[in-house]
Formats: C-alpha cells, sequence, structure tokens
C-alpha cells in the first residue's frame, strides 16, 4: 500500500482521467449514469452496480496508471477481463442482447441476473490481481514508472 501512496502526481493525475474514462464507457450504455441514448427496459439500476461500477473504474485507473515498461500480456488480458466483467455485472440483464440471445429473457432473468453480483467480484478481483502485479513490477529497480 506504500507503493501506491508513493505513487507520483502525474500517476495519479493520469489515473483519475482514466477512471473517469472507463466508469463513463461502461456507465453510460449501461445506464448506471443516466443519459438520454441508452435506457434500461424493465430492470432498473440495482443499489449495487454504481458501487461495482465506481470501483472498477478505480481499479482500472490506477493500473492503466501504473505502467512499468516490461508489461505482462497476462496482466493486460486481466484488465481487459476485469473492464468486460464489470459491463456484464452492472448492466440490464434483459438489454444485453448477446445473453437474450443466447439464454432467452427468462433465463436472462432467471440465470444471468442472479449471478451478477459475483461476476462484478469477480471483475474487482482480477483487477486487484492485476493491480498487486503492477506493484511488484514497480518495486523491481529495475521497472521504471513512465
Amino acid at each position: 500500500m506504500a507503493t501506491v501512496r508513493s505513487l507520483p502526481r502525474s500517476t495519479w493525475l493520469r489515473a483519475i482521467g482514466i477512471a473517469v474514462v472507463a466508469y463513463l464507457v461502461i456507465g453510460i450504455p449501461t445506464d448506471v449514469v443516466p443519459n438520454p441514448i441508452f435506457g434500461r427496459s424493465s430492470i432498473p439500476v440495482r443499489w449495487w452496480d454504481p458501487v461495482v461500477l465506481a470501483t472498477t473504474s478505480l481499479l482500472t485507473g490506477l493500473v492503466l496508471a501504473i505502467r512499468p515498461e516490461d508489461l505482462s500480456s497476462t496482466a493486460d488480458r486481466g484488465t481487459l477481463a476485469g473492464g468486460v466483467g464489470s459491463l456484464l455485472a452492472v448492466g440490464c440483464p434483459t438489454c444485453n442482447h448477446l445473453v437474450v440471445a443466447a439464454l432467452g429473457t427468462s433465463g436472462a432473468l432467471s440465470f444471468f441476473q442472479p449471478i451478477q453480483p459475483f461476476l462484478g467480484l469477480a471483475a474487482i478481483g482480477v483487477l486487484l490481481w492485476v493491480l498487486r502485479r503492477r506493484i511488484t513490477d514497480l518495486r523491481d529497480p529495475s521497472c521504471r514508472l513512465a
């Protein structure tokens, strides 16, 4: 945790900017961020949707702001998985055309909707894991913070 607190100001500013972009990129199409373009048909935003969205956005901002020179492709895939997991977790289950095509509307409500909180927790877990890897890389003196 001390390593995160000691990050340069430029890294924190970059992390905040990336977090805001991630929040909007995921929040607008899922209608967690109210907007006139997208909407939810019958499932309102649940209490935990904004929490998962904010947490995954902040973690994504930190992960992408910390850029050691030798980034592993595993960490990059983990960041993508965390973002996709967040999108699936906070989205309306009946608005997701892929889920409805695969499971039907009743399957989306009876199967997919109950697992969405676990998808959110998994997304947070993956992003925490990637952040830990990035912090470990920062502690290596051969890695510089760009």
